[in-house]
């Protein structure tokens, strides 16, 4: 019996890629689950785990003060010391290109923590170190300025946009080179094991058009090339 659910569908979902999940969801009538202009600190980083969200809002200079940073409670800082092993701390930064959202401390500490990694829809800074902790980091680029500069932090575990996307707690977020995809936690099952049998299924197909086949009748497969699939799966292929 499967005792955890949950970390057998990361472990499944692993081995996936974001490209191939994005057409499982657009065949489940998920148009808008790829997040736009976020993509890895670090070209070849991997990212899966379950989204722990965290929201930002423009800062004001009244409120916004380093100061606040003393305060455990301070959204940004609860987020840090909270989060769980396997959960992604997805931050909705608006898009804000005009500062970072997290440095290499507070990434230190989420890998300390066991996290999956990081994704904004803002900048990072300390990009250098960043990159040396082998986090995953999903972003939009470095930008020196601390946070408080542009975002004022006000929840946890809300329901965000990041990159265009709804992302709400427990969401499958999975990353790659080609950017972050978000599966909706009710479906992440079914889509994870659609996408293994599509990537297998593609594998096949790349090493037939490597080969020399045309494409009509090959790429999508007629029902002859999946005949022929089927056999060399059955032979152990």
């Amino acid at each position: 019996m499967d005792m955890n659910p949950a970390q057998t569908i990361l472990d499944r979902a692993r081995a996936v890629t974001v490209a191939t999940v994005t057409t499982r969801l657009f065949a489940r009538g998920i148009r808008h689950s790829a997040m736009t202009g976020v993509g890895p600190l670090l070209p070849g980083m991997r990212l899966c785990g379950l989204a722990k969200t965290l929201r930002y809002v423009p800062a004001r200079e009244d409120l916004d003060v380093l100061e606040v940073f003393h305060d455990p409670e301070h959204p940004q800082r609860k987020a840090v010391e909270t989060i769980l092993p396997g959960q992604v701390l997805v931050m909705d930064a608006r898009g804000d290109s005009s500062a970072a959202t997290l440095g290499s401390i507070l990434a230190t500490r989420l890998g300390v923590r066991g996290a999956a990694g990081v994704v904004t829809d803002g900048l990072v800074r300390d990009a250098q170190r960043i990159r040396a902790l082998g986090l995953p980091v999903f972003c939009r680029g470095a930008h020196p300025a601390t946070n408080l500069t542009a975002h004022h932090a006000v929840d946890i575990d809300v329901p965000v946009g990041c990159g265009g996307v709804l992302v709400m707690s427990g969401d499958l977020i999975l990353g790659d080179d080609d950017g972050v995809v978000v599966v909706p936690a009710s479906m992440a099952a079914e889509v994870v094991a659609e996408a293994q049998a599509q990537d297998r299924l593609e594998a096949y197909l790349a090493r037939r058009i490597a080969e020399g086949a045309p494409l009509p009748g090959t790429y999508p497969p007629s029902p002859q090339t999946l005949e022929a699939y089927r056999r060399e799966v059955e032979r152990g292929g």
